[in-house]
């Protein structure tokens, strides 16, 4: 019941523990368009995974990405991280369970 994959969606690090380098590759790698707006952003608030787990979808402006229709491709991107990373968390709690 609790044989979750530790690659789900393909990342091998928990979104969590990324650095701010390891956003701007994420961003790199899923909104290349966007790099350019959002690398200064990153940079300027530190934000490392922990905070890209925090933002809200008005961040988002705030942050210089001001069409809609792309603030809401990033911002379903975020809420899969955020499942992942609660997929990772639940799969931490299981393995603590059975090895109890």
């Amino acid at each position: 019941m609790c044989n979750i994959p530790d690659r789900v969606m393909g990342l091998s690090k928990r979104v969590s523990l990324w650095s701010v380098e390891e956003v701007l590759e994420w961003v790199q790698d899923q909104h290349p368009t966007h790099m350019g707006t959002l690398h200064k952003a990153i940079i300027k608030h530190a934000i490392s995974g922990r905070a890209l787990l925090r933002l809200k979808d008005h961040h988002l402006e705030l942050l210089g990405v001001e069409a809609e229709d792309q603030q809401q491709k990033i911002w379903q991107d975020l809420l899969l991280l955020r499942v992942q990373e609660e997929i990772n968390e639940l799969n931490d709690i299981c393995s603590e369970c059975f090895s109890s």
